[in-house]
C-alpha cells in the first residue's frame, strides 16, 4: 500500500512526538498502543493497528532497563511495525506475527540511535551550560529544544525512510525471512507477553485485588457478555466495593478487630 502525502506528514508527526515522548514520558505517544493507533488512524487503518498495538503493549510490558541492559526501543518498535504492517496489507494473524518480528527487531536496532542521540546530547548539555554560565535564559531553553528536537529525529527520520520505502521491498524483505526465525519470535514474543502481565499482576497483587483477578478470568471465557455488559459489571463491583468500605470503616469498636477500613482485606486476612 502506498501513502498519500496528508498520511505521511501525519505519520512523520506522529513519530515526532513518539520520540520526544520517549523521554517526556508525560503523554504517553511512546506507548505501543497509543503510537499504532494514531499511525493507523493517519493511515485509514485504525482498527487493524490497534490489534497490533494492544499485541505490542502486552509485549512491552516485559520490556525494562535492568543494569547496564538496555530494553529494546518501544517508539521505534511501535512506529515502524505499524508502517510496515499497513505498507504489507496482509491484515491477518500472519501479517501481525511478521510485524510484531519486525518490532522486536527494528527496536533493538534502534538502541544504536539512542546512543548517537545520547552521545550528541552531552556535546548540547555543555552548550547549555555555556548559556547558563553567561545568564543567557533564552540559550539554555533554545538548546534544550534541540536536545529534545533529537529525541523526536531519532524515530521520525526512520519512519521516513519506511514511508519512501517501495512496498514490494518490504514484501520481499519479510518475504526472505527464514521461518524458523520468524516462528521463534513470534514464540520469544509470546513468553515476553507472559512475563510483562506477571510483572504487572506482581506490582497489583494485594489482598483486595486478588478476588477481582479471579472474577475478570471467571468472566473471560463467556462470550455472551458484551463490552457494555462487562463494563457495567465493574461499576457495580466498584460502588458496592466503596460502599461496604464507607459502612465499615467507621464501626471498628465493639468486641471484634479493629477494621482497617477495607472489608476484602478484613476478610481475607482472617483466613
Amino acid at each position: 500500500m502506498e501513502f498519500n502525502i496528508l498520511s505521511i506528514l501525519a505519520v512523520i508527526v506522529v513519530a515526532f512526538l513518539a520520540g520526544m515522548e520517549g523521554i517526556l514520558d508525560q503523554f504517553q505517544f511512546h506507548q505501543p498502543i497509543i503510537a499504532c493507533s494514531l499511525v493507523g488512524l493517519a493511515t485509514g487503518h485504525l482498527s487493524e493497528c490497534i490489534m497490533l498495538g494492544g499485541a505490542l503493549q502486552l509485549i512491552a510490558m516485559g520490556w525494562a532497563n535492568i543494569g547496564a541492559a538496555v530494553a529494546p526501543d518501544a517508539a521505534l518498535a511501535s512506529v515502524a511495525s505499524a508502517i510496515i504492517y499497513v505498507k504489507t496489507g496482509t491484515f491477518t494473524d500472519e501479517g501481525q506475527n511478521l510485524a510484531i518480528v519486525a518490532a522486536i527487531t527494528l527496536g533493538t536496532v534502534g538502541l544504536a540511535l539512542t546512543m548517537v542521540v545520547r552521545t550528541l546530547s552531552v556535546a548540547i548539555v555543555h552548550r547549555a551550560d555555556a548559556a547558563a554560565e553567561k545568564g543567557d535564559f533564552r540559550g539554555v531553553e533554545f538548546w534544550h529544544m534541540v536536545a529534545l528536537a533529537c529525541q523526536g529525529l531519532r524515530i521520525a527520520i526512520p519512519a521516513t525512510f519506511l514511508l519512501f520505502l517501495p512496498t514490494e521491498t518490504v514484501q520481499g524483505a519479510l518475504a526472505a525471512l527464514p521461518d524458523w526465525f520468524t516462528k521463534g519470535m513470534a514464540i520469544g514474543g509470546g513468553f515476553v507477553v507472559a512475563v510483562g502481565y506477571a510483572m504487572v499482576i506482581n506490582m497489583m497483587a494485594t489482598p483486595e485485588v486478588w478476588p477481582f483477578f479471579f472474577l475478570g478470568f471467571a468472566l473471560a471465557p463467556l462470550n455472551q457478555l458484551t463490552l457494555i455488559a462487562t463494563g457495567i459489571i465493574g461499576v457495580v463491583l466498584a460502588v458496592v466495593y466503596i460502599r461496604l468500605s464507607q459502612n465499615t470503616g467507621g464501626s471498628g469498636g465493639g468486641g471484634g478487630q479493629a477494621s482497617s477500613g477495607d472489608p476484602l482485606g478484613d476478610i481475607l486476612n482472617d483466613y
